[in-house]
């Protein structure tokens, strides 16, 4: 028995019809990047958003020091995309690499425009993803300056365990905004060590 479409998983039969999935899914591109690839870089239009089929990925700003600093980390079922950009249609001030060889799905701004406005349950499912995207962004800064960086790692390693397990330390602590010494420290705090 043929295995499903990576992108069934992403859309699924019970939020979208047979004729839906068949209009939606054929649209979407299949894009393999290498391990340091850029998926969008600063100063450019986010033209396209990706869903991960396989791999890690980060975004990152550039600090006024020149330092990189991890603003997000993507893996496998995650959207990728500057939504800033995409939809307001300007540079960004963001960098989107690879950390690993990904496999991903792109959808270009045009198709992703024509399956919003001519889809109803597309449009949905992007409102949904678009909020809890914000929720996310807004927790995230929220708890960077209310929260201890402890608190920060726990909850990093409660919510995403893969990202702690396969991304190096250095753009963890970057992340979380501490330094490699301190999360050094924390993770050894934790292990009881």
């Amino acid at each position: 028995m043929e295995e499903p479409h990576f992108l069934n998983h992403v859309f699924k039969a019970d939020e979208f019809s047979v004729e839906e999935l068949e209009n939606i899914i054929p649209k979407f591109k299949k894009v393999v990047f290498s391990k340091n690839d850029y998926l969008l870089e600063e100063g450019k239009t986010e033209n396209d958003y990706w869903f991960v089929e396989r791999g890690f990925a980060r975004s990152y700003v550039v600090d006024t020091e020149g330092k990189d600093i991890t603003t997000n980390f993507y893996s496998e079922g995650d959207i990728i995309i500057d939504w800033t950009s995409f939809f307001l249609r300007n540079p960004t001030r963001e960098n989107i690499q690879a950390l690993t060889d990904c496999v991903c799905w792109q959808l270009d701004f045009n198709t992703f425009q024509e399956l919003f406005h001519g889809i109803r349950s597309f449009r949905e499912q992007g409102r949904t993803t678009l909020v809890n995207s914000y929720f996310s962004l807004k927790k995230q800064s929220v708890s960077m300056i209310a929260d201890q960086a402890l608190e920060r790692y726990k909850k990093l390693l409660k919510d995403k365990p893969h990202i702690v397990q396969n991304i190096s330390l250095k753009h963890i602590a970057t992340y979380l905004g501490v330094t490699d010494t301190s999360l050094s420290r924390i993770r050894k705090e934790i292990s009881g060590g």
